[in-house]
């Protein structure tokens, strides 16, 4: 299979399956908009499809990880998200609307197979000495993902209504399958192999997470990163009518972020060895803590720039915590430590787009500088734990079939 199986698949596969996800969010939010007629409607959909990525996440990685063809299940998962899509589409204005918050609560379970469920699979596809630049292309889908995403979705909404966007998001989805499908399976898989239980599975992937240190200063670093990020977020409308002339110019900021993000991440998949990415994840960090200061000033040239400049840091930062968890994550866990890793970023960007939300309405440059303040915070959060090795005998002891 893994003769068969190129590059270029895997990454059209991601492409499209993590820009039908980048849609799904502000599609929902301005169909629960139009159809319920209710801002508090909008940001309850949003809220109900994110937050249980926290528990989805481990258990789907966890699963993943004992399946002989992962990739079976990794597109089962995607038509589950897209036909969830489409059920919250078709029960707005017609079911009641906390039965439409509980399915798409459901849905949001099966989030993190678009993200960490999808890059865990790289290193069956592309091994060896080729991963590296493998693994920054993967994160540049990402980018690509999210400069395409929103851009569909204002642009379909406007044309053909909102309902249309999330259609067109779950479609996305759905030609992500064949790629899907056909993934490498576990190589020397065979069934009943597994003695541990899921629960057994997912207590040892939680272990390897915080016994090693590299992979817990990650993914520390990378769930503060992305409550930095969330703040950001939820000030991009005020933002965009403040400072850039409209609401609406708003997303202008993310597509450059996206931009850059990309730029930087193609930089860095021609030269993959260049910088360590243990070091990239906490100086990506410092970046976004000067370019959410910057966005502070209210000037639009400044702000503009600004946006550019957090990419620069997020991209790279991105595929630095890909490399990190490839090199750390023992093969029969690397799905659940994606998943979960994915999980628990997911959570740090609601929680910290819901804590700016209110600030920002209150003093929009005072939220950007506490922002700033916590992208600092997650790169001194890369620090605190200490770069002590683990005793053997444990290691082998989580590690172990």
């Amino acid at each position: 299979m893994k003769m068969r199986y190129s590059l270029r698949l895997y990454l059209t596969g991601a492409v499209a399956a993590r820009a039908g996800d980048e849609m799904s969010g502000p599609a929902l939010t301005l169909a629960g908009f139009t159809l319920a007629g209710s801002s508090a409607a909008a940001s309850s959909l949003l809220a109900g499809i994110t937050i249980s990525a926290a528990v989805g996440g481990p258990v789907l990685g966890a699963l993943l990880d004992r399946a002989g063809r992962p990739g079976r299940l990794l597109a089962a998962a995607l038509v589950l998200y897209a036909a969830g899509l489409g059920v919250i589409l078709v029960g707005l204005g017609r079911l009641p609307f906390a039965v439409t918050i509980l399915i798409a609560v459901f849905t949001g379970l099966l989030g993190p197979a678009l993200s960490g469920g999808w890059t865990a699979q790289l290193p069956r596809v592309v091994p060896g000495d080729g991963l590296p630049r493998a693994n920054a292309l993967d994160a540049m889908t990402f980018s690509a993902a999210s400069l395409a995403g929103p851009a569909l979705v204002g642009g379909l909404a406007e044309a053909l209504g909102a309902p249309t966007a999330v259609v067109v998001s779950a479609g996305l989805i759905c030609l992500a399958l064949p790629a899907a499908w056909m993934l490498p399976a576990h190589p020397g898989w065979r069934r009943g192999s597994r003695a541990t239980s899921v629960i057994g599975d997912l207590a040892a992937g939680i272990r390897v997470i915080v016994r090693r240190p590299s992979l817990a200063r990650a993914t520390l670093s990378s769930v503060v990163s992305s409550a930095a990020q969330g703040m950001l977020t939820a000030c991009i409308a005020l933002l965009g009518e403040r400072v850039l002339g409209g609401a609406g110019r708003g997303a202008m900021l993310l597509s450059c972020a996206a931009i850059s993000a990309l730029m930087a991440n193609a930089v860095l998949a021609r030269f993959p060895r260049s910088v360590a990415p243990d070091t990239i994840i906490w100086a990506g960090a410092l970046v976004q803590a000067a370019a959410l200061a910057s966005a502070a000033s209210g000037r639009p040239a400044v702000l503009i720039a600004a946006a550019l400049m957090a990419g620069i840091g997020e991209g790279p930062q991105l595929a630095a915590l890909f490399a990190v968890r490839h090199r750390e994550a023992p093969e029969h866990l690397r799905g659940q430590i994606f998943t979960t890793g994915a999980s628990l970023k997911i959570t740090g960007f609601a929680m910290g787009a819901s804590v700016a939300g209110p600030i920002a309405a209150w003093s929009l440059p005072g939220t950007l500088i506490l922002a700033a303040s916590v992208a600092v915070l997650a790169a001194l959060a890369y620090f605190v734990i200490p770069s002590t090795t683990v005793d053997p005998a444990e290691d082998r002891a989580t590690t172990t079939h």
